[in-house]
């Protein structure tokens, strides 16, 4: 007898809400992530570090500098540029519409010309109790793929969605260079799960909505 396993609640997209979708969307379009991420319209206020960060990871250092270079000449501004480090190297830079993006890869070296392919597009949170939100979403029908005590958490996923992870909030602002303190809106929706909730750090999710029938 064959059983069939129910799939698992997951990210499917990202949306963000800025002042200007249209100069967003273009950003997207030109750093290769639209299929991911979309832009909507929100004058919600918001001040500081919105308490988020999106990542491309990528497949060695020359893809990280092309993928950097595509966001700094689309009107991004560096906040830490392309660097080795002990975990691999990247870089961050910070998007016209104010969403932070960090651009990394485990591999030191190059093996080749850099490629336009990304390997994982990961959203970052910043939580203030790690294992208590990672409870949360697994109560919400996720599944941790990996997870580091108190300090970090990371959700399965399948090809072609986004990764969601956990970081505490301060650790994460230091990872991306900015100052942790930050008001107001995160100006960022997630969609991807059966119902439209909000989790214990203030982040919203719409349903995902379902295929249409033919």
């Amino acid at each position: 007898m064959t059983t069939t396993t129910a799939p698992t609640a997951s990210l499917a997209s990202v949306t963000l809400e800025v002042a200007d979708p249209e100069a967003t969307n273009r950003f997207l379009t030109a750093l290769g992530v639209d299929a991911y991420v979309d832009a909507r319209a929100s004058e919600a206020p918001s001040t500081g570090f919105r308490g988020f960060s999106l990542a491309l990871t990528v497949s060695q250092p020359a893809t990280v500098d092309a993928f950097l270079a595509s966001a700094v000449d689309a009107g991004a501004t560096v906040l830490k540029p392309g660097t080795k480090s002990l975990w691999g190297y990247g870089g961050v830079v910070q998007a016209p519409d104010g969403t932070i993006w960090k651009v990394a890869t485990s591999a030191k070296k190059n093996t080749g010309p850099a490629t336009r392919e990304i390997d994982d597009v990961v959203l970052l949170i910043g939580v203030e109790d790690v294992k208590a939100t990672k409870q949360f979403y697994v109560d919400h029908g996720l599944t941790v793929g990996k997870s580091f005590g108190g300090k970090y958490a990371e959700f399965s996923s399948p090809a072609g969605s986004v990764k969601l992870a956990l970081y505490k909030r301060r650790a994460l602002a230091k990872e991306v260079g900015v100052p942790a303190d930050g008001t107001g809106s995160h100006r960022i929706v997630l969609v991807g799960l059966a119902d439209s909730l909000t989790d214990p750090d203030g982040f919203t999710w719409e349903a995902a909505t379902p295929p249409t029938a033919s």
